[in-house]
């Protein structure tokens, strides 16, 4: 019985030792958590990338619009489509929202219209004066016209795009399948003729 428990004892302490299929055992414990962390940053990347060519055909689209004659709504279009056909390249069916502003100068560009905060609050009630910069009889937060405006002004162009995400990695999470980026620039018309600027007025009511 003896020789037969000291027979045993090295058997068990070499199955102890033996580390033959850890290493798989391992890598099948880790491999779910790097396929994830690669997907994830893969995704990450793809939306960088998406970002830095909406950026690129937005600033070239706007560089465009700032020319003369072409402040007609079918060439606004037409610089739009040929942002979205960049973008679909990548992304078949992504779709996209563009908006064009114009200012009389930097200094207004979405910065809200000036008025006398009387109850120091913060914000613009009504009695409070302000300076209607664009004319239209109301405070803004943003005084901005929609459109290309004229020669000499400011145009804050901005599209966004959304597309589905290139891994479905955050829709098994719970998350969107979707990804929205956003690209804008600030352009100043050139001056093929004198500026057309309304004269600001105020307002008290």
């Amino acid at each position: 019985m003896m020789w037969s428990l000291n027979r045993k004892r090295p058997q068990a302490r070499r199955l102890a030792d033996d580390s033959s299929g850890a290493t798989i055992v391992e890598f099948a414990m880790v491999a779910p958590v790097m396929v994830l962390f690669m997907l994830g940053m893969s995704d990450m990347l793809y939306n960088i990338y998406a970002t830095s060519v909406l950026s690129g055909a937005v600033q070239k689209a706007a560089r465009d619009a700032t020319l003369e004659g072409n402040n007609a709504a079918t060439s606004n279009a037409a610089l739009d489509a040929r942002v979205i056909t960049l973008i679909r390249g990548m992304a078949p069916t992504a779709t996209a929202v563009s908006t064009r502003r114009s200012y009389p100068n930097f200094a207004t560009v979405a910065t809200p219209e000036r008025f006398t905060d009387s109850n120091a609050d913060g914000d613009r009630d009504p009695g409070e004066c302000y300076t209607d910069l664009n004319r239209n009889g109301s405070w803004d937060a943003d005084p901005g016209i929609s459109g290309d405006g004229g020669a000499s002004d400011i145009v804050l162009y901005t599209m966004t795009i959304t597309f589905p995400r290139l891994f479905p990695v955050y829709r098994l999470m719970g998350g969107s399948g979707t990804m929205s980026i956003t690209a804008s620039t600030i352009l100043k018309n050139q001056p093929w003729a004198d500026q057309s600027v309304p004269t600001p007025v105020t307002i008290c009511t």
